[in-house]
């Protein structure tokens, strides 16, 4: 009979559930070849894990011929019996009796199996094949199930799913880190993140939004943690006591992540990524700022007052918290004003910092977010403050005219939580298809 795909099982389905002595068809990509005279063992490898496939002579001499010529990465389908088997992968094997190829693969121009001993560049350059690896899918696999939890935990805390626009007239944060696109006969730019629009949500009226998408910065930088295109989980909440309301949600969302990570991949991560997280953190302290120059300033780290924490000042940071505080994320609060874009509120009683926080995981910044300026005539004089024109957020500043209500957010970064939880030297290793100053393609 012809092998129908209809009826095919994945491996670790049929591994945990199959029934000895049943016939079962599976389907992916060839891992190994070994031939033994009458005998060819195959390890097929699907999403979900590799079995052994057994095809002998004297049992199917049209398999065993086909088997002896395959290829690793060729996409096949084997129909057969279960059995159990002491050597195989999983105790068990299929005998096969039928098999089918439906790609036969070309030599290979990287080494899929160890990912080390191809650079990170080249691996980019044939990321489908890169992917392939175990190890290297089970990252996108990991952000999978975060962002589905982050999705969860906001549909369960009354916030509403919005899509807003990537193409905008003005820059979000006012700044140059923007890419300037041809839009008919009008200047427009990528969004560096959906934060004015988040914003328009709350005061429209549905009060908590959210959006899982793209986020794009134009920054000339090569390092290990920074990206032009990236994945942003943001969120906007109305009608807030404090920031302290932000951050206790931003808390729970990122728990949801890195939870739905452990519990659901747990074994794989412990297999595959030996620095990773596999604990939820129990207490997630914070702190100032303030504090946090004088924790740096202790351990003999020069900070300028008044100023941003450099990325070597949360590197070291993280150790202090970790070393302290039992804990690998610390909120940091109270960022100064100079240091935040122009809609984030100034505390009341010391202008000179603002409402707002960095979430850092294992010193890096992870989430950045706040309270923002509600008040029509403050958030224009902070605006002229940055140097900006007010006439080029008219749109934005006219939703303030029309009521509207005490609200924060904040943004987190999908591919920098998944980089700091499994360990990852490299952020591009966390995106799919990175994007960083030299690379377009694939």
């Amino acid at each position: 009979m012809a092998i129908s795909l209809r009826s095919r099982i994945h491996v670790a389905e049929l591994l945990s559930k199959g029934e000895v002595g049943k016939e079962y068809t599976v389907a992916g990509w060839v891992d190994t070849v070994r031939a033994h005279g009458g005998i060819v063992f195959v390890v097929l490898r699907d999403r979900t894990g590799k079995i052994q496939l057994v095809v002998k002579k004297n049992v199917s001499k049209d398999a065993w011929k086909t088997a002896k010529n395959l290829t690793p990465e060729s996409v096949i389908a084997a129909h057969g019996t279960l059995v159990e088997s002491k050597a195989a992968l999983g105790g068990r094997e299929l005998v096969v009796s039928e098999l089918v190829v439906y790609s036969k693969a070309d030599p290979l121009p990287i080494d899929i199996k160890d990912h080390s001993k191809t650079i990170l560049a080249k691996r980019l350059d044939w990321r489908f094949l890169d992917l392939r690896n175990p190890r290297n899918l089970l990252i996108f696999l990991v952000e999978a199930e975060m962002a589905r939890a982050a999705r969860e935990w906001f549909y369960e805390h009354g916030f509403v799913e919005i899509f807003t626009s990537k193409i905008v007239g003005a820059a979000t944060e006012g700044g140059a880190e923007v890419f300037s696109i041809v839009y008919f006969d009008k200047p427009a730019f990528l969004a560096q993140s959906p934060q004015l629009y988040k914003q328009m949500g709350v005061i429209a009226g549905f009060e908590r939004v959210f959006e899982i998408g793209p986020a794009f910065r134009a920054e000339p930088h090569h390092t290990t943690r920074h990206l032009t295109e990236y994945t942003s989980v943001d969120l906007e909440m109305g009608f807030i006591d404090s920031f302290e309301d932000v951050m206790d949600a931003v808390e729970g969302v990122v728990r949801a992540m890195i939870r739905r990570a452990i519990s659901v991949y747990g074994n794989q991560i412990r297999e595959y990524f030996p620095d990773a997280v596999l604990e939820e953190p129990k207490d997630i302290p914070r702190i100032t700022i303030r504090e946090a120059y004088k924790l740096l300033e202790s351990a003999g780290v020069e900070v300028e007052w008044g100023d941003d924490l450099s990325s070597e000042g949360e590197r070291k940071l993280g150790e202090i918290i970790e070393r302290e505080y039992g804990s690998p994320i610390v909120f940091v609060t109270e960022y100064p004003w100079r240091a935040r874009p122009f809609y984030t509120m100034k505390k009341p009683d010391d202008p000179e910092w603002t409402l707002s926080f960095d979430l850092l995981f294992r010193g890096l910044e992870i989430a950045t977010g706040g309270q923002r300026e509600h008040r029509y005539e403050v958030l224009v004089k902070q605006i002229e403050e940055k140097g900006l024109n007010p006439k080029n957020f008219e749109w934005y500043l006219n939703m303030f005219r029309y009521g509207a209500p005490p609200h924060g957010g904040a943004g987190i970064g999908l591919e920098r939580v998944a980089m700091q939880l499994l360990g990852l030297g490299n952020i591009r290793e966390a995106r799919l298809l990175p994007r960083d100053p030299e690379r377009l393609t694939p």
